[in-house]
């Protein structure tokens, strides 16, 4: 069986992730080919676009959040992720076991006794109207006959047990909202696709092959670190013959499409500005193909990634204007004038112009 180095599967998912050479397509393309991007900070899928694609304009995607092709919710780890609409209609239904779960895990005391399937029907009436609502104003018209659980609680199950979107003007470029919520149905004026009751869980291979498509070569553990479910083992056996199967350097079995993209490990990669909970770094439970083990911890922090040879080579962040660089090692010369000409545009990009600042501080400071 063939052994992938880490620098082999550090180029592979490069290449899938749309950080080895910029893309030439529209940003729902793009959202869509990533399989969503991770957005509970609602300003960081902008740069997570702006490092993948030639030409982006963060208009678009305020457009497309607007427009409803764009969505914000729920969904892989019951975290807020960008999706396209079709992706959130075709994978909600997929993932509300697991959505449920995770609220129960959190809230399992005040939710205890409290009828799920009745509390459902009561969160579908309130929201019917298609209004917009904090969280704290569902939580109240849900609490009027229902007392108990308490708000903060009520506020969370109601997520979990209807589809909801994060409405605009949250997500928008450059603005700052609160949490407004409105049923998935109502946003997009139909369901979301019912559960599949076929044998061989057709939905789950198709959530393989699309993360296989954006994260690939990977083990069944990174696949269930990235969605959250249990592992999707009937659709990983009904996929046995379709797959081709490797090993890293540590002996475990990764699984892959046959005709993805595997660069030369010897690809040259371009400094990458990543966002904060970029997934190319959080889609993983094995992270060592992109970030150092002594780093393992950083990314469940939100730190933002500078890829020095497509690893995490920096961290950066922003400080009156300016793009500041952390190195997480000492950087060569040329390294240094790279990070500081991709930092500038960045620093354009964020600013729409009005600063090319970029500060790159001593290693470890």
């Amino acid at each position: 069986m063939t052994v992938l180095g880490t620098r082999a599967l550090n180029r592979a998912t490069l290449a899938r992730q749309l950080l080895l050479h910029p893309a030439d397509m529209p940003a729902p393309s793009a959202v869509a080919h990533l399989c969503g991007m991770q957005a509970q900070e609602p300003q960081e899928p902008f740069t997570g676009l702006w490092s993948r694609l030639r030409a982006f304009d963060p208009a678009q995607l305020s457009s497309l959040l607007n427009g409803r092709r764009l969505v914000r919710m729920h969904l892989m780890r019951r975290t807020i992720h960008l999706l396209t609409a079709a992706d959130a209609l075709a994978w909600r239904s997929r993932h509300d076991p697991m959505l449920r779960q995770r609220v129960l895990a959190v809230f399992r005391r005040e939710l205890q006794g409290v009828d799920l399937d009745e509390l459902a029907s009561a969160v579908q009436a309130a929201t019917a109207d298609g209004r917009p609502r904090t969280t704290a104003e569902l939580a109240r018209e849900l609490a009027r006959h229902r007392p108990e659980p308490g708000s903060q609680a009520l506020g969370e199950i109601a997520t979990a047990l209807v589809p909801m979107v994060q409405a605009p003007p949250r997500g928008l470029w450059r603005t700052e909202a609160g949490v407004r919520l409105v049923a998935l149905s109502s946003w997009l004026g139909t369901e979301p696709d019912p559960p599949c009751p076929e044998s061989g869980d057709p939905a789950g291979q198709a959530l393989v092959r699309r993360y296989l498509a954006a994260f690939g070569p990977a083990a069944s553990a990174d696949l269930r670190a990235w969605c959250g479910l249990s592992g999707l083992p009937e659709a990983l056996s009904a996929m046995r013959e379709e797959l081709v199967v490797f090993r890293d350097e540590r002996g475990r079995r990764l699984l892959d499409l046959p005709d993805a993209p595997r660069p030369d490990p010897d690809t040259p990669a371009p400094v990458r500005f990543l966002p904060a909970f970029d997934n190319a770094v959080l889609g993983y439970r094995d992270r060592t193909r992109i970030i150092d083990e002594a780093h393992r911890g950083l990314p469940v922090t939100g730190a933002r990634f500078v890829l020095l040879d497509g690893r995490a080579g920096a961290t950066w962040g922003l400080a009156e204007g300016a793009v500041v660089v952390t190195p997480l090692r000492r950087l060569a010369g040329a390294e240094r004038t790279a990070v500081a000409e991709q930092g500038e545009k960045l620093a354009r990009f964020l600013s729409e112009g009005r600063s090319r600042r970029v500060r790159i501080a001593d290693p470890g400071r």
